[in-house]
């Protein structure tokens, strides 16, 4: 019997019946691999799957009221907000606004679940880091990093604390608690030998 490489083996416990043989004809076998946790213990840090969920969602809770009074007047939104500081942006600020708005609404639907995560937080990130802009353009720096404030906080401080936390998630994915969690599988298919 001769094998793909043209050696002959003799018949025997080892033929071609007991052993598998890849052929160039047949599609590659599907051959998956478990990846070891990366914690030191192999094991889940629920503690800190925990947390990540928490601020996950509570992040995301926050987020949808800055969405829904958008839509409570969207024209003084795009005149005083994307028409005055925005200026560059094509098309009508109203349009803007709306974008804005949605933004708001449905990636923190995603976020909070774990679906689609990284475009949710891509989605935040963005608006936030306009915000951020805005409130660098009408009020400045305002003595940051030490100064004290009137109203104790930097106006853009929120803003920047929210685009960080988006930007995690945009980095770090939803974590293990989340509706669309990807295993710790890698799939791969061998090449076949010709």
């Amino acid at each position: 019997m001769m094998t793909e490489s043209g050696n002959s083996n003799p018949p025997g416990p080892e033929s071609s019946e007991s052993s598998p043989q890849l052929s160039a004809s047949k599609a590659p076998q599907k051959v998956e691999v478990v990846v070891q946790s990366p914690s030191a213990q192999g094991e889940v840090n629920i503690t800190a799957e925990l947390a990540i969920f928490v601020l996950r969602v509570v992040v995301s809770v926050m987020m949808l009221h800055h969405g829904l009074e958008k839509f409570q007047d969207p024209e003084g939104f795009a005149e005083f907000v994307v028409g005055k500081y925005f200026g560059f942006l094509p098309g009508n600020p109203v349009l803007w606004t709306y974008l804005a708005a949605m933004t708001q609404i449905i990636c923190p639907v995603g976020l909070a679940l774990g679906v689609f995560t990284r475009i949710s937080a891509l989605g935040l990130m963005s608006t936030m880091l306009f915000a951020v802009y805005f409130h660098l353009l009408d009020t400045g720096l305002e003595g940051f990093p030490i100064a004290v404030v009137e109203n104790h906080n930097y106006m853009f401080e929120l803003s920047a604390i929210y685009a960080v936390i988006f930007g995690y998630f945009l980095c770090a994915g939803p974590g293990r608690l989340s509706a669309f969690r990807k295993t710790n599988k890698i799939t791969y298919y061998p090449k076949a030998n010709d």
